[in-house]
């Protein structure tokens, strides 16, 4: 016990250290000393630490990823939203990045629904601030422990138009998917339009000189129904696994 509120000790005071710069710039630069790595790799388990405490509790959640830039009344932004709230509406929590975009109409949409509404925030250049839609939010200063947050505890995932982040989350989903490290979880793609084009890059490039399989193709549904997207989540839940008592690797 004496270990372990030494350990919540430095977490809640690495919590209070700002950088300079981005973090995840500073993590990256190749001139830096063993203080440097200390540092940051403890910043990094503070970031983890706050995602999985804030969210332990939370149940059938569904992330939402898509871009920032889509403003209210693009058709983009109100499928979101249109998303956001069928989610709440059939019982799911709605996860964002929880800045504005994609991410605010889903959100929005889920108070409308009158559901849950998580934002996993990170502090950016441009873009990205908190939107006002969120009920629950953790601020994180690195986008690699961000991205696992979103996912972690996630049941479903819902792509909507996005830009390189999105397609940096897709690609690692189905990629944890793919190779086990995640377990089978549902991914619906939302704009059948937006997604044409890399629909056909998978089927006529990748699958046509052996990098993925036929049934890799077969990881995320892509519609533009918002029922459809519901049917199909509901349909390709899996049981929830059996979690042990982490206990054990602590004690």
């Amino acid at each position: 016990m004496q270990q372990c509120r030494i350990t919540l000790k430095m977490f809640n005071y690495l919590k209070t250290y700002s950088m300079s710069q981005s973090s995840d710039r500073n993590f990256f630069d190749s001139n830096r000393s063993i203080a440097d790595e200390i540092r940051d790799s403890h910043k990094a388990m503070s970031d983890l630490w706050q995602g999985i405490s804030a969210f332990q509790e939370i149940k059938n959640c569904v992330t939402v990823y898509g871009s920032a830039r889509f403003k209210e009344g693009h058709p983009y932004y109100e499928l979101a939203r249109s998303m956001g709230k069928a989610l709440a509406e059939n019982g799911f929590t709605v996860m964002t990045g929880g800045g504005p975009g994609v991410m605010e109409a889903a959100n929005r949409g889920a108070k409308e629904g009158g559901g849950l509404s998580l934002g996993c925030n990170i502090a950016l250049p441009f873009e990205q601030k908190l939107n006002p839609y969120v009920d629950k939010k953790v601020e994180f200063e690195f986008f690699f422990t961000r991205k696992v947050i979103l996912r972690k505890n996630s049941i479903a995932y819902v792509l909507m138009p996005g830009g390189f982040g999105t397609m940096d989350e897709i690609f690692e989903v189905l990629t944890l998917i793919q190779t086990g490290k995640l377990p089978p979880r549902p991914v619906v793609c939302i704009g059948t339009q937006y997604w044409q084009h890399l629909g056909t890059f998978l089927k006529e490039t990748m699958l046509e000189v052996g990098t993925i399989s036929p049934d890799d193709l077969k990881l995320a549904l892509v519609t533009d129904k918002i029922l459809e997207a519901i049917d199909h989540i509901k349909a390709n839940l899996t049981p929830s696994s059996t979690i042990r008592n982490e206990e054990d690797d602590i004690f």
